[in-house]
């Protein structure tokens, strides 16, 4: 089973708990505005590797796995778009006891029989989502992503009805994601799930600005700066985030 991976970190501390071997998998159906890997949208590129030669490579950091609570994180691109990879990835990780995550933003999620019963078989061997919710309201979702919203509140339902643990994730962003109404939008729809563990803010940066320009691509968030400290303390107030 050969997967397009676009990059891998060995010890990240911010995709899940513990310590983390993050794979970065190629492909995305989202054009976020404010994506900081955009080099990672073009579906069909990358570096192959097949699941042996991941699970090699993992094996190196068992140790600190199991003393951090860590474990392998696979993000993108959209990790979904290479299911059938992820699933066998994921199978021989739960053969070795090694705890996995999923970073998503639900882009190509559908209700098609096959995906779906693809999409059961992950689950089974998947311990925990980190779900990327962008923006609730349609139209705003639309202009900051180019793409859609319901099926992305579709996946969220889906997992809460299979009771797969989540993390909900949103990015702050100054005039884009950070108005009150959309907020509470969000608070709301959250409360409807019931599968959440944790809610995670995460304030807008402009860290990734650089590969826009080496892709030739055009930064439209060029002049919105991050998010105040007083502007993150009241979407958490909002969200009800207490950490």
């Amino acid at each position: 089973m050969i997967g397009k991976v676009h990059s891998i970190e060995t010890c990240g501390t911010v995709d899940g708990p513990g310590l983390r071997y993050i794979v970065f998998l190629q492909g995305c159906l989202l054009r976020c505005k404010y994506c900081h890997n955009p080099d990672t949208w073009e579906i069909g590129k990358g570096r192959d590797m097949t699941v042996e030669e991941i699970i090699s490579d993992v094996m190196d950091y068992l140790p600190y796995f199991e003393s951090s609570g860590g474990g392998i994180t696979v993000s993108g691109g959209e990790p979904l778009l290479q299911i059938d990879f992820l699933i066998e990835l994921f199978k021989r990780c739960k053969e070795l006891g090694i705890h996995t995550t999923i970073d998503s933003s639900g882009g190509c999620y559908h209700e098609h029989p096959e995906f779906l019963r693809k999409l059961d078989l992950l689950l089974n061997v998947t311990d925990l989502i980190l779900l990327d919710l962008k923006q609730l309201e349609p139209a705003k979702h639309i202009a900051l992503t180019g793409m859609k919203n319901e099926h992305i509140l579709a996946f969220a339902r889906y997992l809460s009805s299979k009771k797969k643990k989540i993390w909900i994730r949103h990015v702050l962003i100054p005039g884009k994601t950070d108005d009150s109404k959309d907020l509470t939008l969000l608070k709301e729809f959250i409360d409807q799930l019931s599968n959440v563990e944790k809610v995670e803010l995460l304030p807008y940066h402009q860290l990734g600005v650089y590969k826009w320009k080496e892709l030739g691509l055009k930064y439209e968030l060029e002049n919105v700066l991050p998010p105040t400290d007083q502007e993150v303390q009241e979407a958490k107030r909002i969200l009800n985030i207490r950490q």
